[in-house]
């Protein structure tokens, strides 16, 4: 938590502080991510006058995301920056004169998330029906992944094989 009573001695003031997160993981709905290194976050914070502080600021994150083919841990790096305004009383990040810059920049780390993240681009994936991943090796399950659609065509070509 970051006190802020510095600044909303004056209108107008700006203070600029360097700050550890406390961080260790990023979670939302779509699962809690592992952060792998980060760095302090610099931020100037300006009293706007009627209770509204504008807040700009930068960090680094680098989080532990899974290839969304394959699900193998991707270290991706999070560039988070933002300069934006908000009140006292209306704001998740901001508790009577305190700042808690973990929930900022949890909240920003969203907005910069990766909308695909791949191991590697020719990433092969995990098999539908047994689960390996083809990356490490392949299985012994019948490789033809066909359409539903086209069942009736394989249907006439197995009538082939048995003639």
């Amino acid at each position: 938590m970051l006190d802020l009573t510095e600044v909303l001695t004056d209108e107008g003031k700006e203070v600029q502080y360097k700050v550890d997160l406390g961080l260790e993981s990023l979670s939302y709905r779509f699962g809690e991510f592992e952060i792998a290194r980060k760095e302090p976050l610099m931020i100037a914070v300006t009293n706007a006058g009627e209770r509204k502080l504008l807040l700009r600021g930068e960090t680094k994150l680098e989080v532990m995301i899974p290839c969304a083919r394959c699900l193998e841990p991707v270290a991706v790096g999070l560039e988070i920056r933002f300069d934006t305004e908000t009140e006292l009383e209306n704001s998740d990040y901001i508790d009577g004169y305190y700042l808690n810059v973990d929930q900022l920049v949890h909240d920003e780390a969203l907005l910069v998330w990766p909308e695909r993240t791949l191991c590697r681009e020719d990433c092969r994936g995990l098999c539908s029906v047994c689960g390996q991943n083809l990356n490490e090796g392949s299985c012994d399950c019948e490789s033809t992944d066909l359409d539903p659609r086209m069942a009736k065509v394989l249907d006439i070509f197995s009538k082939f094989k048995e003639v």
